[in-house]
């Protein structure tokens, strides 16, 4: 067993690419993943799972067909399954994704934003 810490700020040093999220821990067949996200993302839903939104740097908007919401530094948003959304950061902003293992971030969308799945850091 390995014993140490997960350190976010040396994980997220690791990457500069943008929308690829990056696993770093897995938890009863759930995955943490960071992604560093910057501009516009596509429209795409999850038809089998909820997904989390962590934001630990920086804003982040999550566009719905109905309406938005904003969430800054230190905050979180749940999506409900099968709900459209589109997320989008002005500034580059550094997030926390928890999802089951193998959930793709375009979800049944396949884009040129469609990341690479299960990539380890």
């Amino acid at each position: 067993m390995n014993y140490s810490s997960i350190n976010f700020q040396e994980k997220f040093s690791k990457f500069t690419d943008q929308w690829s999220p990056k696993v770093i821990a897995e938890m009863n067949n759930y995955q943490f993943k960071l992604v560093k996200v910057l501009g516009d993302f596509v429209w795409h839903k999850h038809e089998d799972t909820d997904e989390v939104f962590i934001v630990m740097e920086g804003s982040l908007i999550i566009e719905f067909r109905d309406g938005k919401v904003q969430l800054k530094e230190g905050e979180m948003f749940v999506i409900p399954k099968n709900v459209e959304h589109k997320p989008y950061a002005v500034s580059e902003c550094k997030i926390m994704l928890v999802e089951p293992k193998g959930v793709v971030n375009t979800g049944e969308e396949r884009t040129s934003q469609t990341a690479e799945n299960d990539v380890w850091i």
